[in-house]
């Protein structure tokens, strides 16, 4: 059958973003943002609409369906307005801009996002979601004012952007407070009270994994005996994995909950999700060896390489929520959901043990009598109530998830974005390895290691700086501070973790391209070049939300960087910038984990480890099966002019040096006896 041509083509068509492709057949005049664009805008002196989206966001999709595929709607939008779609995450930092514009506006956020602006890009009105009425409305309504009382845009603008400006300004201390241990107490107490101690995580719903703010209360947990806070960041992770916000059937996260139970999720899976939760999962397992974490790093990697893993072992962005369902149309969970009697059929003798282990039953449906896998009691609790042995339990789960997955592929899979971010590559390759050092997988390392020579070789430009894009071998658009910061971080961790000094050398070299293009007067660093064209306002990114923040990313990086290469000026920054944002940190500590963990390396012991001889690397590997929040490492096999491996390779010995604040002990001559060293502080 002969495709049907699209009745309208707009300038989208010449785009690679698989979220600008989606609008390129829509009959808006849609335009990416650009030079020519936005000088159009100018020259017709038009306001701008601006609709910032990603292609997982499923409210995206409603409202391209309701409004934008409209040709009544269109036609509001062409005769008065130059429109312009953004990717979000092709372009972080119009997104950010104008999200700020749009918080100032409206106290909210989120995607889809709309701004209308003056034709130099100076924001008007805003907001997110709109049905369709709403949206041209508000469009007439603005379209006639613009013509008729044009000042009174312009006089709201210039207040805005004067609000916006005030927003980046960033101030030290007149005081400067050092840190303290006596920090904690008041503000984790007040965190406290947000925490969900029933279910982990927050409060309430929709319900985000924030898989920062739990590594800090992993961390801290453990450095101050704090036991609440062990038995929460406990709970949350079980939790979490027991949750419909995991797939137990091909791995993976989805992006949040929409109830407080981690049940019916918004079913995007994004690689940054799963990237940080692969590392949270692996720091957890270190910690205390439960075989629940092992399985969700496990299945999450697997669903990693077989969904959002490129040829050249570069990353995918994310898998839709939606897909298409057994009568063809467009439905938001489709893929994953399930009805009784399809696992009837599929399951057969063993339903009954099924539906208890997964909940088939009213606290497991979900809508039009369909199910969301969710567990409530552990694999022990289910085997005893059956009175089976737990491995046969176990060989039983092994084998429904093999029978669903398979029945699971014949279905319409959803929507690949397959545009490749440097940023999360980078996270994603923290995330393997760090599992690689929980669970020893070499294929893990082999992963990694080819991940990093795809950053290196292809995002990597000739003058040192980074790339943010790359797709169909094309890289693209200037790096922003977060592509910066996860990479150096990555980079660090690989020469932990190999011993390989080029990467460290790569890592500083980035660094020193931070300071070059990101930097001025402020101890922070701006999230945008100075070598890009100017947006209204440039950004500071300083608070931790679902990803941490590029500058608290950044300050940690220093203050590794400082101990491995002997840069105290590097320590200083790290310092400086920490000290800026601690009087915000007692506000709102959950919007400042990553700050914390960065605290907590000048509040308590943080070794620096050097590991020499020949089995040097062997030694490694047993070392860091172990959790250590509080340390940085190096090694060498041989002689190195590295600041920790200087004069202290010897022929014959293998040794572990333990270094904390400029000091340090004698060489311990095998890992138990190091960690024995550790643990006394």
């Amino acid at each position: 059958m002969k495709e049907e041509t699209p009745k309208y083509t707009n300038d989208l068509i010449n785009e690679t973003s698989p979220y600008l492709l989606q609008h390129a057949h829509n009959p808006v005049d849609w335009k990416a943002w650009n030079n020519q664009s936005l000088e159009e805008a100018r020259k017709e002196e038009k306001l701008l609409i601006i609709s910032v989206g990603y292609s997982a966001c499923h409210w995206c999709h409603v409202m391209e369906h309701e409004s934008f595929e409209d040709p009544e709607v269109a036609e509001v939008m062409n005769t008065s307005f130059i429109n312009i779609k953004v990717d979000r995450e092709e372009r972080p930092d119009i997104d950010q801009v104008y999200m700020n514009a749009v918080q100032v506006m409206t106290g909210t956020g989120g995607w889809p996002m709309n701004i209308v602006a003056l034709p130099d890009g100076r924001p008007v009105w805003g907001g997110t979601y709109f049905r369709k009425e709403q949206w041209v409305n508000a469009l007439n309504q603005l379209s006639v004012l613009y013509q008729q009382k044009p000042e009174q845009l312009l006089e709201y603008a210039g207040r805005l952007e004067e609000g916006l400006q005030k927003l980046q300004l960033i101030e030290l201390p007149k005081e400067e407070q050092p840190f303290s241990r006596d920090f904690y107490p008041d503000i984790l107490q007040k965190w406290k009270t947000q925490l969900d101690h029933e279910h982990g995580g927050y409060k309430g719903a929709p319900k985000f994994m924030m898989p920062n703010n739990h590594e800090f209360l992993l961390r801290y947990g453990l450095q101050q005996q704090d036991q609440e806070i062990q038995s929460f960041t406990k709970r949350s992770l079980i939790k979490m994995a027991w949750g419909g916000i995991y797939d137990p059937v091909g791995g993976g996260f989805s992006r949040y909950s929409v109830d407080e139970r981690w049940h019916v999720p918004h079913f995007e899976k994004m690689l940054y999700d799963n990237a940080q939760l692969i590392s949270l999962y692996s720091k957890a397992y270190k910690n205390d060896q439960n075989d629940l974490y092992k399985s969700v790093i496990e299945k999450t990697l697997a669903f990693i390489q077989e969904e959002l893993t490129a040829p050249d072992f570069a990353f995918y962005s994310a898998l839709d929520a939606d897909s298409l369902n057994e009568k063809g149309k467009s439905e938001e969970g489709a893929f994953y959901t399930w009805t009784k009697p399809e696992l009837e059929n599929l399951l057969q003798d063993d339903f009954k043990l099924f539906s208890a282990y997964f909940n088939i039953n009213n606290y497991g449906r979900w809508e039009k009598d369909r199910y969301v896998l969710i567990r409530t009691k552990s694999l022990a609790d289910i085997a005893s109530e059956f009175r089976v042995s737990e491995q046969k339990l176990q060989a039983k789960v092994r084998s429904w998830m093999e029978k669903l997955k398979k029945q699971r592929d014949k279905r319409h899979k959803p929507a690949l974005d397959d545009k490749t971010l440097t940023s999360w590559n980078a996270l994603m390759l923290s995330g393997y390895l760090e599992a690689y050092t929980a669970l020893k997988d070499k294929q893990y390392l082999e992963t990694a290691l080819k991940n990093a020579e795809f950053i290196k070789t292809k995002q990597i430009a000739d003058n040192g700086r980074l790339f943010h894009t790359y797709k169909k071998g094309k890289s693209a658009i200037n790096g922003y501070l977060e592509d910066y910061a996860f990479t150096i971080e990555a980079f660090i961790k690989l020469h932990e973790i190999t011993f390989e000094e080029s990467w460290l050398r790569i890592a500083d070299n980035l660094c020193e391209v931070c300071f070059e293009d990101f930097s001025d007067n402020s101890p922070m660093f701006y999230f945008t070049s100075n070598k890009d064209r100017k947006l209204i306002t440039r950004t500071l990114e300083i608070t931790d939300n679902v990803v941490p923040s590029s500058n608290s990313v950044m300050a940690k990086n220093l203050f590794k960087l400082a101990a491995l290469l002997e840069k105290p000026e590097h320590k200083d920054r790290a310092e400086k910038m920490l000290k800026s944002v601690q009087a915000q940190i007692k506000t709102h500590p959950g919007s400042y984990s990553n700050w914390l963990d960065l605290m907590l390396n000048f509040t308590h012991p943080f070794f620096e480890i050097a590991l020499t001889g020949k089995n040097a690397k062997i030694l490694n590997i047993e070392l860091q099966e172990n959790y250590l929040p509080n340390s940085i490492i190096t090694g060498t096999t041989n002689q190195s002019d590295l600041p920790l491996l200087q004069h202290r390779f010897m022929e014959n010995e293998d040794n572990i040096y333990v270094c904390s604040q400029g000091k340090c002990d004698l060489p311990e001559t095998s890992v138990e006896k190091a960690m024995r060293l550790i643990k006394s502080f």
